[in-house]
Protein backbone atom coordinates (compact mmCIF):
# COMPACT_ATOMS: atom_id res chain seq x y z
CA UNK A 1 0.00 0.00 0.00
CA UNK A 2 1.70 3.44 -1.06
CA UNK A 3 0.93 6.25 1.08
CA UNK A 4 -2.15 8.59 -0.25
CA UNK A 5 -1.98 12.25 -0.95
CA UNK A 6 -5.15 14.74 -1.72
CA UNK A 7 -3.53 17.86 -3.39
CA UNK A 8 -5.97 21.25 -3.23
CA UNK A 9 -7.49 21.95 -6.40
CA UNK A 10 -5.01 25.02 -6.84
CA UNK A 11 -2.21 22.72 -7.89
CA UNK A 12 -1.85 20.88 -10.94
CA UNK A 13 -1.65 17.47 -10.91
CA UNK A 14 1.89 18.18 -12.84
CA UNK A 15 3.12 19.74 -9.76
CA UNK A 16 5.28 18.33 -7.57
CA UNK A 17 3.92 19.22 -3.60
CA UNK A 18 5.94 17.73 -0.74
CA UNK A 19 3.71 16.05 1.87
CA UNK A 20 4.66 18.98 3.95
CA UNK A 21 3.29 21.85 1.65
CA UNK A 22 -0.44 20.02 1.47
CA UNK A 23 -0.05 19.93 4.96
CA UNK A 24 0.76 23.50 5.13
CA UNK A 25 -2.36 24.40 3.01
CA UNK A 26 -5.25 22.03 4.31
CA UNK A 27 -4.51 18.46 3.00
CA UNK A 28 -4.21 15.05 3.60
CA UNK A 29 -1.16 12.98 4.07
CA UNK A 30 -2.16 9.12 4.34
CA UNK A 31 0.57 6.62 6.53
CA UNK A 32 0.65 3.91 4.76
CA UNK A 33 -0.69 0.74 7.39
CA UNK A 34 -3.18 3.04 9.17
CA UNK A 35 -6.02 3.80 8.85
CA UNK A 36 -7.47 7.47 8.58
CA UNK A 37 -9.40 8.73 11.93
CA UNK A 38 -12.07 8.82 10.06
CA UNK A 39 -12.47 5.59 9.19
CA UNK A 40 -11.76 4.14 12.56
CA UNK A 41 -14.08 7.42 13.88
CA UNK A 42 -16.81 5.81 11.20
CA UNK A 43 -16.20 2.05 12.45
CA UNK A 44 -16.94 3.32 16.04
CA UNK A 45 -19.88 5.92 15.33
CA UNK A 46 -21.89 2.69 12.75
CA UNK A 47 -21.29 0.05 16.47
CA UNK A 48 -22.88 2.60 18.87
CA UNK A 49 -25.77 3.12 16.52
CA UNK A 50 -25.91 -0.45 16.06
CA UNK A 51 -26.05 -1.49 19.62
CA UNK A 52 -28.76 1.52 20.07
CA UNK A 53 -30.57 -0.37 17.40
CA UNK A 54 -30.80 -3.39 19.70
CA UNK A 55 -32.73 -1.35 22.26
CA UNK A 56 -35.47 -3.55 23.95
CA UNK A 57 -33.71 -6.54 23.25
CA UNK A 58 -33.84 -9.50 25.50
CA UNK A 59 -30.89 -10.26 27.79
CA UNK A 60 -30.09 -14.31 27.62
CA UNK A 61 -26.70 -15.57 28.68
CA UNK A 62 -24.77 -16.82 25.84
CA UNK A 63 -27.04 -14.87 23.22
CA UNK A 64 -24.76 -12.66 20.14
CA UNK A 65 -27.74 -11.42 18.71
CA UNK A 66 -29.47 -11.04 16.15
CA UNK A 67 -32.85 -10.46 18.84
CA UNK A 68 -31.35 -11.52 22.01
CA UNK A 69 -27.97 -10.56 23.72
CA UNK A 70 -25.91 -10.98 26.73
CA UNK A 71 -23.30 -7.90 27.37
CA UNK A 72 -20.35 -9.15 25.34
CA UNK A 73 -22.50 -10.41 22.55
CA UNK A 74 -24.01 -6.85 22.31
CA UNK A 75 -20.59 -5.30 21.99
CA UNK A 76 -19.46 -8.61 19.59
CA UNK A 77 -22.67 -8.24 17.03
CA UNK A 78 -22.30 -4.15 16.58
CA UNK A 79 -18.76 -4.12 16.01
CA UNK A 80 -19.28 -7.15 13.60
CA UNK A 81 -21.84 -5.36 11.57
CA UNK A 82 -19.77 -2.17 11.81
CA UNK A 83 -16.55 -4.59 10.27
CA UNK A 84 -14.46 -5.09 13.06
CA UNK A 85 -14.18 -8.66 14.82
CA UNK A 86 -13.77 -8.55 18.00
CA UNK A 87 -13.41 -12.03 20.81
CA UNK A 88 -16.65 -13.68 22.50
CA UNK A 89 -16.27 -12.93 26.31
CA UNK A 90 -15.92 -9.61 28.00
CA UNK A 91 -12.51 -10.48 28.90
CA UNK A 92 -11.25 -11.46 25.92
CA UNK A 93 -12.68 -8.35 24.08
CA UNK A 94 -10.78 -6.32 26.72
CA UNK A 95 -7.68 -8.06 26.13
CA UNK A 96 -7.78 -7.38 22.39
CA UNK A 97 -8.46 -3.47 22.92
CA UNK A 98 -6.21 -0.79 22.90
CA UNK A 99 -6.16 0.26 26.72
CA UNK A 100 -7.28 3.89 27.26
CA UNK A 101 -7.58 6.20 29.64
CA UNK A 102 -10.95 7.37 30.62
CA UNK A 103 -10.03 11.58 29.99
CA UNK A 104 -8.97 9.62 25.95
CA UNK A 105 -12.85 7.43 25.98
CA UNK A 106 -15.23 8.93 22.71
CA UNK A 107 -18.45 7.56 21.90
CA UNK A 108 -18.24 4.00 20.66
CA UNK A 109 -15.59 2.83 22.71
CA UNK A 110 -15.96 -0.25 25.00
CA UNK A 111 -16.31 0.42 29.07
CA UNK A 112 -15.00 -2.94 31.10
CA UNK A 113 -16.47 -3.49 34.48
CA UNK A 114 -13.50 -4.98 36.97
CA UNK A 115 -13.49 -6.45 40.47
CA UNK A 116 -9.95 -6.44 41.17
CA UNK A 117 -7.78 -7.53 37.86
CA UNK A 118 -10.94 -9.65 36.33
CA UNK A 119 -13.64 -8.08 34.04
CA UNK A 120 -16.86 -9.23 34.18
CA UNK A 121 -19.01 -6.74 32.16
CA UNK A 122 -18.82 -4.57 29.06
CA UNK A 123 -20.87 -2.03 27.00
CA UNK A 124 -20.55 0.32 24.25
CA UNK A 125 -19.97 3.94 25.25
CA UNK A 126 -22.73 6.58 24.52
CA UNK A 127 -20.98 9.54 25.79
CA UNK A 128 -21.85 11.93 28.55
CA UNK A 129 -21.07 8.68 31.24
CA UNK A 130 -23.44 6.64 29.53
CA UNK A 131 -23.62 3.25 28.23
CA UNK A 132 -25.57 0.92 26.20
CA UNK A 133 -25.89 -2.89 27.42
CA UNK A 134 -27.20 -5.81 28.12
CA UNK A 135 -27.19 -5.85 31.72
CA UNK A 136 -28.63 -9.44 33.47
CA UNK A 137 -31.31 -12.21 33.20
CA UNK A 138 -35.04 -10.21 33.33
CA UNK A 139 -33.50 -7.23 31.60
CA UNK A 140 -32.83 -5.54 27.75
CA UNK A 141 -30.78 -3.38 26.10
CA UNK A 142 -30.87 -0.31 27.01
CA UNK A 143 -28.94 2.74 27.70
CA UNK A 144 -27.67 3.61 31.51
CA UNK A 145 -25.36 5.59 33.64
CA UNK A 146 -21.91 4.15 33.89
CA UNK A 147 -22.94 3.60 37.91
CA UNK A 148 -19.42 2.89 39.10
CA UNK A 149 -16.19 3.88 38.84
CA UNK A 150 -14.06 -0.05 38.61
CA UNK A 151 -14.13 0.91 34.52
CA UNK A 152 -11.67 0.38 32.21
CA UNK A 153 -11.64 1.61 28.55
CA UNK A 154 -10.57 0.16 25.47
CA UNK A 155 -11.03 1.21 21.67
CA UNK A 156 -11.61 -1.13 19.25
CA UNK A 157 -8.57 -1.16 16.69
Amino acid sequence: MSAQIRIPRMFSRASAVSALTVAAVGGTVATPGYPPEAEAATVAAKALRIAASKKGAPYRYGAAGPKRFDCSGLTQYAYKRAGKRLPRTAAAQYNGTRHIKAASRKSGDLVFFHSGSGVYHVGVYAGSGRIWHAPKTGTVVRLERIWTKKVWYGHVR
